[in-house]
């Protein structure tokens, strides 16, 4: 386990567990996983992160393709299940949400240079296993709120570093399709109202990414300045 100097009981609690904690300040969450990967004893690898847990059934479909020896793979992925406010998700563009997180390090690992909405890829072929990742992305609406303008002002200046630019027409459009994509054409309204709010702020989102984005080409900042933030 990987910690990045937390203050609370995260240490002491997974060192009585019989983890091996290794800690690194963090410097982003690509950079942060990749670490972790290669610190590893063994050539594979499953990756999770502080707020997943492995499903009874995905359990039963790992150990199988451990004891077959990850025959014929580089790497398996698997469906992610999110719970939002009291209810999984199982429509719109909240599921499946396929993820690639165990894998042979040897042929793959958190790769690239993006360190938000980061993605492990391999060399080689890639399965699909049976069971869902558990997720709880969420405390609140108040703590989702904020983690999306995070990740979208870092998505922002990511894209705007490699000269991706946003248009007036993408500031209106994209937004409306994100919503009418997830909520309509992917059955998110199936999922009743956690499915509605899911869909706004997932938009909401999208918006706030692309204003973003068209502020910084337009030379204008996205943050307060470290004076006025002092």
């Amino acid at each position: 386990m990987v910690d990045s100097f937390s203050t609370d009981a995260t240490v002491e609690i997974a060192t009585a567990a019989g983890a091996r904690v290794l800690q690194r300040p963090f410097d982003g969450f690509r950079s942060q996983k990749q670490f972790a990967v290669e610190q590893a004893t063994h050539d594979w690898v499953l990756c999770l992160d502080a707020d997943e847990r492995i499903s009874p059934e995905l359990r039963t479909s790992l150990v199988a393709a451990r004891d077959g020896g990850f025959e014929g793979a580089a790497g398996y992925r698997f469906a992610r299940l999110s719970d939002y406010f009291g209810r999984f998700l199982r429509h719109g563009n909240a599921y499946p949400d396929r993820v690639l997180r165990l894998f042979d390090r040897r042929r793959g690992g958190w790769r690239g240079k993006r360190e938000i909405h980061e993605a492990a890829s391999v060399d080689g072929a890639v399965k699909t296993l049976h069971g869902d990742l558990i997720h709880y992305p969420y405390r609140s609406l108040e703590q989702q709120l904020a983690k999306t303008q995070k990740y979208a002002r870092l998505m922002a200046e990511h894209d705007f570093a490699r000269g991706k630019r946003a248009s007036l027409l993408k500031l209106v459009v994209s937004p409306a399709w994100r919503f009418w994509r997830g909520y309509l054409l992917r059955g998110g309204f199936l999922d009743g109202w956690h499915g509605l709010v899911y869909a706004y702020v997932r938009a909401n989102y999208v918006r706030q990414k692309t204003v973003m984005l068209w502020l910084l080409q337009n030379g204008q900042a996205v943050v307060d300045p470290p004076a006025a933030r002092d």
